[in-house]
């Protein structure tokens, strides 16, 4: 079978970076179209920046980066470098890119590449989903043209960044709602499941000990970014997000998931950002979302480590 097309939308950011890897590292199943960034886990400078980096760093300066929106749709910008450093990519040194940044805007780049596809493209979205909803926005014709949106970002029954809302949705909920009441095939992969799937020691070595550069910068990424995460919830490592959606791409098998009405919350102080799940179909309303709940780890692990060996 042919590689699927995929365009990827992201904010590097450390998990950003390993899932940008783990994609790049797979031509033969994954066809990266080119990627777009967002503002989200650090500014918009930082994350076009950062994606290049590690493009290069893949050996892929094929694969053309653009930079998108700066901000979310309403509200003002909220960063994380308390988990990514000042950087995005804190716990690595790598040189300033030669890959050029591309002039074309990145919500443009998403309905140009979409209008003009001979068929149906993903889109993983790793970050908050400001670009994928103006692109909704500006250009609804591109809906038909999406085979399925892969998203990280919510949760069932927790949040990371306030007691209720994970990170990427609460950043710009706004978004997040015209992409999740949109009508496009959506799956989700939130808290619940990529807290399960933790960098231990012993995880953290196989990627070292790969003995190349990639593993060892990978390594050194994921040693930084697990430091906040161990220490808050008490892991024996930091969990990875961002690169479960590339996972579920390459090997779905390793991932349990049924369809659910999801709604997000984008009134209330309190909840702000808040995926609301409805587990028990109490609302009566047409599933939306395809909601993945369970993760087998150690597979998820095995194709990681065995997927950056070839970089």
């Amino acid at each position: 079978m042919s590689a699927r097309p995929l365009l990827i939308d992201c904010d590097p950011g450390q998990d950003d970076a390993v899932a940008l890897l783990l994609a790049l590292a797979s031509p033969a199943e994954l066809n990266v179209l080119g990627v777009t960034t967002v503002a989200g886990n650090v500014p918009l400078a930082l994350t076009q920046k950062n994606a290049r980096k590690v493009c290069e760093l893949a050996g892929r300066a094929d694969v053309p980066v653009y930079a998108g929106c700066p901000r979310p749709l309403l509200r003002p910008l909220a960063t994380a470098e308390y988990v990514h450093g000042p950087s995005g990519l804190d716990g690595v040194d790598l040189p300033e890119p030669t890959l050029p940044l591309q002039a074309q805007h990145g919500v443009d780049f998403l309905i140009d590449s979409l209008m003009t596809a001979s068929t149906s493209l993903t889109v993983a979205t790793l970050g908050p989903p400001t670009n994928l909803a103006v692109a909704i926005v500006k250009e609804p014709r591109i809906l038909s043209q999406i085979g399925e949106v892969v998203l990280m970002g919510g949760a069932i029954g927790e949040g990371n960044v306030t007691a209720s809302a994970e990170f990427n949705i609460y950043v710009d909920p706004h978004a997040a709602q015209i992409v999740f009441s949109s009508g496009v095939k959506l799956t989700m992969i939130g808290l619940d499941v990529t807290h399960r799937v933790i960098t231990t020691p012993e995880r953290l070595a196989a990627i070292r000990g790969l003995g190349t550069r990639v593993g060892g910068v990978t390594a050194d990424l994921l040693t930084y970014y697990g430091t906040y995460d161990i220490e808050r919830y008490s892991l024996p490592g930091g969990p990875l997000h961002d690169p479960c959606v590339i996972a579920y791409l390459l090997q779905p098998d390793l991932f349990k998931s049924r369809p659910l009405y999801v709604e997000i919350e984008t009134h209330s102080e309190l909840t702000l950002g808040r995926t609301v799940v409805d587990l028990w179909n109490s609302s009566q309303r047409e599933p939306n979302v395809n909601v993945v709940q369970a993760v087998d780890a150690e597979g998820f692990y095995t194709l990681l480590t065995e997927r950056l060996a070839r970089l």
